[in-house]
């Protein structure tokens, strides 16, 4: 297979892996990724499809892009745009139906899944170079072409920021508190601290070898 096809390759299961990874974190209920926690807290305040949210906030974040690096969008762009939120929903309640009691060694399995899954995912769609996640661009560009700082610090910063401002608008929301815990856990601190640097390992280690290979 030549790099070209490589490439595509790379970006669609990328994109397709990731969207399962984030079902999985929402079975584990331990917490979901920090831009989840923040489409969380948005679709708290306007209750409407997460999927059809998840378009709409990507829209709004490839418009970041557009302005400040147009390099960052491209095919696994626009499959992440139009069916990550779709594929993330379709994989929660299918994990569900056949998961329905999966006890606390279940859901831990199914973080440590996710968060592997996610990070490899996001590695193999960054490599491919046709394009990341509007959300994955901002901290591409705030550490690339702003010279901010090493991408896993500038990640660790996105991250942080989606978790504060999804907790703030669940809050205000009005929702149960209790349903916070649906949204902000043990995964949700693994990967708001660690998910920059796993990215990275992946990245130098499994994505760019099979690239290259």
């Amino acid at each position: 297979m030549d790099k070209r096809n490589k490439r595509i390759l790379m970006s669609v299961l990328g994109v397709v892996i990731c969207g399962i990874s984030i079902g999985l974190f929402k079975r584990s209920t331990f917490g979901v990724d920090p831009y989840q926690t923040l489409m969380g807290g948005v679709d708290a305040v306007l209750p409407i499809s997460s999927g059809t949210m998840y378009v709409i906030a990507n829209i709004c974040l490839l418009m970041f892009s557009l302005i400040n690096d147009r390099h960052r969008i491209g095919l696994a762009t626009l499959i992440n745009l139009f069916f990550l939120g779709y594929i993330a929903d379709y994989s929660h309640q299918f994990l569900k139906s056949v998961f329905p009691d999966i006890g606390l060694a279940g859901r831990v399995v199914m973080l440590l899944m996710g968060i592997v899954i996610m990070c490899l995912a996001s590695a193999f769609y960054f490599t491919a170079d046709l394009g990341v996640s509007t959300y994955d661009a901002v901290a591409l560009i705030i550490s690339e072409n702003w010279k901010v700082g090493p991408f896993k610090y500038c990640r660790i910063a996105c991250d942080l920021a989606c978790v504060v401002i999804g907790v703030a608008l669940f809050l205000i929301s009005g929702q149960p508190v209790s349903g916070l815990t649906e949204l902000v856990g043990l995964g949700t601190i693994i990967t708001a601290f660690f998910m920059g640097p796993l990215i990275e390992f992946f990245n130098v280690h499994v994505a760019q070898p099979f690239l290259n290979k």
